[in-house]
């Protein structure tokens, strides 16, 4: 398989993980997801805030406008609905865009500027399979802190997904 078409797949699979986790989420009271957690970001809910925020960067600097954050944990956080539906558009737009590379844009070298600061520079293709990577980071956070409310996350691995894709 061409590594366009993992990227494909793997923006697929991301927006299905994510639909999953935000399905079970839903039937949780609000005041679960906004419990102060042991985590660098506080919350179940401000994880996942976190975690659309920064595909917001990537998009940005893919896309080659400025992104407007100044940290990586925005005071502001949206509440459940909101952030869950902006997450579905966000998720579409990263689908679009595995769909419509070609090998050459595919390796065309992005510069940006680290939130942090300092200058930094990647492959469009690994930009893309770092969002994918850093949902995957924080979709397992949130499976913790789940498990430590006795709330069984569901099962979003790759391998049920390529079965349930077919």
């Amino acid at each position: 398989m061409s590594q366009l078409r993992h990227l494909q797949m793997l923006t697929r699979y991301r927006a299905w993980a994510d639909r999953l986790l935000y399905q079970s989420l839903a039937a949780m009271p609000e005041a679960a997801l906004t419990r102060a957690q042991p985590i660098v970001f506080g919350s179940i809910l401000r994880t996942l805030n976190h975690a659309h925020c920064m595909d917001l960067v990537w998009k940005a600097h893919l896309e080659g406008v400025p992104h407007g954050f100044t940290t990586r944990n925005p005071e502001d956080c949206p509440a459940f609905a909101e952030l869950r539906a902006a997450q579905a558009a966000t998720n579409d737009w990263y689908i679009r865009l595995a769909e419509t590379l070609d090998a050459h844009a595919l390796d065309e070298t992005i510069h940006f500027t680290f939130i942090g600061g300092g200058q930094g520079s990647m492959r469009r293709g690994d930009i893309v399979l770092h969002v994918v990577n850093h949902a995957t980071y924080h979709r397992g956070h949130v499976a913790m802190m789940m498990y430590g409310m006795s709330t069984p996350p569901p099962t979003t691995d790759l391998p049920v997904f390529l079965r349930e894709e077919g």
